[in-house]
């Protein structure tokens, strides 16, 4: 029973903890669009409060006059005059209006430009990080615009930020994931660390579950190119003592995990395009460049099983020869087994400059 009643307490906190909206006094003013995608779209929507702009990016050759909206958040308690499966006229720019509680109207200009054939993430240099309203640094220029999550929104309620911000000189940063050990309590409960990650995609607090690290993660981004290389800086230390989530000694070290998925997403289902994985134990000292390779179509059985999506389903033959993926998703860990709170404390991995390389 005292096991159950902690659980729930650490619970109540994080939920109470994570549920922060836009505050307001009396009949709420805000009327803004908070996140949005249409189809096709090969990047993050650009999103500005200021200038009440929403900017896609488009793969060249799509019809822009049967763009469909496919997901649109706008403020707490407002409304707007478009919704998700309605279509917009991108040849030109397009108007949304957003009614706040208030009753205010809020005329919002979403355009469109043409992405490049080549694309890289957004901020994929790492040297852009943003300061949350809890006082600590995620990667990208703003909430809105990132790309990039990590697992600190979970980690910080119980003091622990995992994935932090290296300077590493002049205005050139890096991130760094470190598996920490969460204190006596969490590690009586089962979640004895808390490892460092980095990954596209957010964090989503409505999904908190501190008994599975990645129930609040929804992985990827939309991304439209085809890359040959996943090429990166890194550099890596396994911790002393790698142990599972009961705290018994493993026979194996601690490893780093590196990972890119090519996707395509389509009502609903994810087929897997494209595969680069990079698992390892290795000790490097210093920022060390390498280069993994896509591997595009279904993984055959000279791949490690991890390797492979759960549910087997990969894009058939004909299309992983040409088709473009709808997302990406990266994902970089200090611990690979962290999501089962299994890892050596003291695991470190810094990691660089993500880049994707094309065949000219």
């Amino acid at each position: 029973m005292k096991r159950l009643l902690n659980i729930m307490l650490m619970f109540a906190i994080i939920i109470a903890s994570s549920c922060v909206r836009e505050d307001y006094f009396g009949l709420s003013p805000y009327g803004n669009i908070k996140s949005f995608l249409v189809s096709n779209q090969a990047g993050n929507a650009k999103i500005s409060n200021d200038s009440m702009t929403v900017v896609v990016e488009i793969p060249g050759g799509i019809d822009l006059s049967a763009i469909t909206i496919q997901t649109m958040e706008v403020s707490s308690f407002a409304s707007a005059d478009k919704a998700v499966g309605d279509q917009l006229d991108l040849n030109d720019p397009a108007n949304i209006t957003v009614i706040a509680e208030d009753g205010s109207s809020h005329v919002w200009t979403v355009k469109s430009f043409v992405a490049s054939a080549n694309p890289q993430l957004d901020n994929w240099q790492l040297d852009e990080w943003y300061q949350t309203a809890s006082d600590y640094y995620e990667p990208g220029n703003s909430a809105q615009s990132t790309v990039w999550g990590t697992g600190n929104p979970g980690t910080q309620l119980l003091n622990k930020l995992a994935t932090t911000p290296v300077d590493l000189g002049g205005s050139n940063k890096a991130a760094k994931m470190e598996t920490l050990y969460n204190g006596l309590i969490p590690a009586s409960l089962g979640m004895p660390i808390s490892t460092g990650s980095l990954f596209t995609g957010f964090f989503n607090p409505d999904n908190l579950d501190p008994t599975d690290p990645q129930a609040a993660i929804e992985f990827g981004t939309p991304f439209t190119g085809r890359p040959a290389t996943l090429r990166f800086q890194y550099q890596y230390q396994a911790g002393e003592e790698n142990k599972d989530r009961e705290g018994n000694a493993l026979s194996y070290s601690d490893m780093l995990d590196i990972y890119a998925f090519l996707e395509i997403r389509f009502n609903g289902e994810v087929k897997r395009l494209a595969t680069a994985w990079f698992r390892s134990a290795d000790e490097v000292g210093n920022l060390t460049s390498i280069e993994i390779l896509f591997t595009y179509g279904e993984l055959d059985n000279t791949f490690p099983d991890y390797m492979k999506p759960a549910d087997n389903v990969y894009v058939s033959a004909d299309s992983a020869a040409f088709a473009l993926p709808t997302h990406i998703t990266f994902v970089a860990s200090s611990s690979f087994d962290g999501a089962n709170f299994a890892g050596a404390v003291g695991s470190t991995l810094i990691i660089d400059n993500i880049e994707m390389l094309y065949n000219n």
